[in-house]
């Protein structure tokens, strides 16, 4: 823990802050970028996402009080950022996010960043159908590994409520697959 507060002070310190944003980026980048796109699922989307989200980190990491790790405030940030991203461009067509997704996934086969097969094209359907909540357990427990401790500091979800998310989200994805 001593060691995330010595980064931290080094990236809100104007002498050493280039080289430490360097290295928060070479850190995180990739799996942010993963986890933000396994919630908007286009490349071109995920990258907006991501430039918003390390713009946020920066902006706000004077602010950053250490109460979770730095992951998990990052990721909070980047998944707040994704829904946002999904709820606009839901507004904007006029749709629920949920019909903003299947559209999204029917249009993954145009996508020369999406290399799946039938099976996980239907997974990607399979999610698609959840419940936003549903959906972002799904995805950083399924794709993204997470812990469910560290999935509670990044949404603000008691460990028992992700869990129960996480095995409805399960069930309707088994029976989604096995109906269609």
């Amino acid at each position: 823990m001593q060691e995330e507060k010595d980064f931290i002070k080094a990236l809100l310190d104007p002498k050493t802050q280039n080289a430490a944003f360097r290295k928060l980026l070479q850190n995180y980048q990739k799996p942010l970028y993963n986890h933000i796109r396994n919630i908007v699922l286009n490349h071109d989307d995920a990258d907006d996402v991501m430039q918003n989200t390390f713009i946020k980190v920066f902006q706000y990491l004077k602010d950053f009080k250490a109460e979770s790790k730095l992951f998990s405030w990052m990721y909070r940030i980047a998944t707040n950022e994704a829904i946002t991203f999904i709820n606009q461009k839901s507004k904007k067509y006029g749709t629920t996010s949920e019909v903003m997704q299947s559209r999204i996934v029917d249009n993954l086969k145009a996508d020369v960043y999406f290399d799946g097969n039938e099976i996980q094209m239907k997974l990607q359907k399979a999610v698609a159908q959840l419940p936003q909540k549903q959906q972002l357990v799904f995805k950083m427990k399924y794709y993204d590994e997470i812990k469910y401790e560290d999935m509670s500091e990044i949404l603000g979800t008691s460990v028992g409520a992700l869990k129960a998310s996480y095995h409805h989200a399960v069930k309707k994805i088994e029976e989604f697959v096995k109906t269609n």
